[in-house]
């Protein structure tokens, strides 16, 4: 059966001839302990991959724009009545820790197509830099540049418009108007555009209420004061302690840095509650090779007793059902990697397609880390390492008159 020399013992190709005896004799039960074990593997991919893909939507949408995760929010506090005026904006200017401030400023105001009555939404006047430091972008169309400017609009602005998204949308043009009222005698004023301001993009956000944003470059005139101003700290290390300068400062912060990071901590924590589902799966289909491994061993105490007759030593016995089983492992963990991945695919074609069909956009849910999936490997093969640890060790210490005795 083998040829062996008393210095080498078995060749590995005899080891690993010997070891795919079982596969051969034993078809039906390998055949259902590797598809065990990948349906383990798959479910410990597929789990992992929905909270990684959850963490990857949440986070992307969180993260569009890398100077928003070093820009904060900043207003007074509603109850002081204080409000950002240009000499503010210019002494913010002047910290040593900040690179850019882009002031916002909010009044209700009004759009409407030529000859047609106006419809009364919420304004934003901004800077160029605005979309930038607020990590905004359109979903539709492009952000307005600042040669040819032009206004951006939310979704729910273009229902009252009688507006519908296609390709023509991005080429109507709106007049556009606000109104402030003056802090000396309380009267109305209003700002309008010095001409019809082309629609360059549409913030698809159903949650988010009839919304127009331009720039104060397109208007009659800058605004006399702004609600809110973006800070950009010129590094990550200082924003700390600019956040603190400007909370003495009065001001109230918000920092987009900080919905990350919670953003992570919560994504993190349903990875590793998927994960631990996916591992109770991966722990029964343990189970499953490690009886598998020790019906084999019960039913091949003969087969050892011969080996160990015809010369093996105790390492050729043990390396063969330590072989046999990695074999096993391995394999499950392959066929765990396929089902995982492909599986994972699967699903994200059927939630793209859903999602297309209520008017969304395709969606990538499962998202599988690739370090993860040679983890997963790895794992499968040490399962199955352990898995024939102990029949292995029963084998070396069973002689051959006891291998015969118990057949």
């Amino acid at each position: 059966m083998f040829t062996r020399t008393r210095s080498k013992g078995l060749k590995i190709s005899e080891l690993f001839s010997l070891s795919l005896r079982t596969f051969r004799t034993k078809p039906q039960r390998a055949f259902l302990t590797i598809m065990g074990m990948s349906i383990g593997i798959a479910t410990v991919l597929i789990l992992v991959s929905l909270g990684y893909g959850l963490q990857y939507i949440l986070i992307g949408k969180l993260m569009t724009t890398q100077d928003s995760l070093i820009s904060m929010e900043i207003s007074y506090p509603s109850e002081s009545n204080l409000l950002i005026k240009k000499p503010i904006l210019d002494t913010l200017r002047s910290y040593a820790d900040v690179s850019e401030v882009s002031p916002i400023a909010e009044f209700p105001g009004e759009v409407s197509e030529e000859n047609n009555s106006g419809i009364l939404v919420d304004t934003r006047i901004v800077e160029p830099s605005y979309f930038r430091l607020a990590g905004l972008l359109p979903d539709i169309g492009n952000v307005p540049s600042k040669d040819t400017g032009g206004i951006l609009l939310s979704s729910q602005t273009l229902v009252p418009l009688n507006f519908q998204v296609n390709n023509e949308l991005l080429t109507k043009s709106l007049n556009f108007k606000v109104f402030y009222q003056d802090e000396k005698d309380s009267t109305f004023n209003e700002i309008h555009s010095t001409q019809p301001m082309t629609i360059r993009g549409v913030i698809t956000d159903e949650a988010m209420a009839p919304t127009a944003i331009v720039f104060s470059s397109s208007l009659s005139q800058e605004p006399p004061f702004y609600t809110k101003a973006l800070v950009k700290a010129k590094n990550a290390d200082v924003l700390e302690p600019l956040r603190d300068k400007l909370l003495e400062d009065g001001f109230l912060v918000s920092a987009r840095i900080d919905l990350v990071t919670q953003a992570r901590k919560i994504t993190n924590i349903i990875t590793i509650i998927l994960g631990i589902f996916g591992i109770t799966a991966l722990v029964v289909s343990a189970i499953g090779m490690f009886n598998t491994m020790l019906v084999g061993f019960l039913e091949r105490i003969y087969e050892v007793g011969i080996l160990k007759s015809l010369g093996a030593t105790n390492r050729d016995v043990r390396n063969l059902f330590l072989v046999e089983a990695s074999l096993m492992g391995l394999m499950g963990g392959l066929g765990g990697i396929l089902v995982g991945v492909g599986g994972g695919q699967i699903l994200n074609t059927v939630v793209s397609a859903i999602a297309k069909s209520f008017g969304g956009n395709t969606i990538e849910l499962f998202l599988v880390p690739w370090w993860f999936a040679f983890l997963a490997l790895g794992l499968s093969l040490c399962i199955g390492f352990i898995s024939g640890w102990w029949p292995a060790r029963r084998a070396v210490k069973l002689s051959p008159k006891e291998a015969f005795t118990k057949r």
